[in-house]
């Protein structure tokens, strides 16, 4: 009687870390599709930032609204979502005030033949040099038809306290 109990323990224990593993491999056939490569996508995460970083100093909004897809939106802190039109207006705005200094820093990246996760930090400075806000983002790229990266979503958070506080 107590090995059939031993067995059962054995064989549920055994049945369960399976199935574990089992979720395990469909969630990153999810993430990672064949052949994508990772590394070339990390590379163009981070030209894309250098080159977004230059065209703000440059004070090029058409060509940073141009990352982004027909389909795409931005959604901030207290905020409605921006799409078309809205996207090169908000940049423009953003220009205009003087916010042309900014870093991004990736933090993460997931991603497959489709879609592109980029998480990171952010931080915004007045031609000055003075921090105007920093935060997290969260960028969501997606393949277009003609094979170039676009931004789908567009997501930030501020860290600074609300100027209402």
């Amino acid at each position: 009687m107590r090995r059939i109990h031993l067995a059962l323990i054995v064989l549920f224990t055994g049945s369960f870390i399976l199935s574990c593993s089992d979720k395990e491999n469909k969630d990153n056939d999810r993430i990672a599709s064949p052949g994508f490569d990772m590394k070339k996508a990390k590379t163009f995460i981070d030209s894309i930032n250098t080159n977004w970083v230059e065209e703000l100093k440059k004070g090029d909004s058409t060509t940073i609204a141009s990352h982004y897809g027909p389909d795409a939106k931005i959604l901030l802190t207290n905020g409605e979502p921006l799409s078309g039109s809205g996207i090169l207006a908000m940049w423009g705005n953003i220009i205009r005030a003087g916010m042309t200094d900014w870093k991004f820093v990736t933090t993460d990246l997931e991603g497959n033949s489709n879609f592109l996760i980029e998480t990171g930090i952010y931080e915004m400075n007045s031609a000055d040099k003075k921090l105007v806000d920093k935060g997290n983002y969260v960028v969501i790229w997606k393949l277009q038809p003609n094979g170039e990266w676009k931004l789908y979503r567009d997501i930030g958070v501020s860290s600074m306290p609300s100027p209402n506080k």
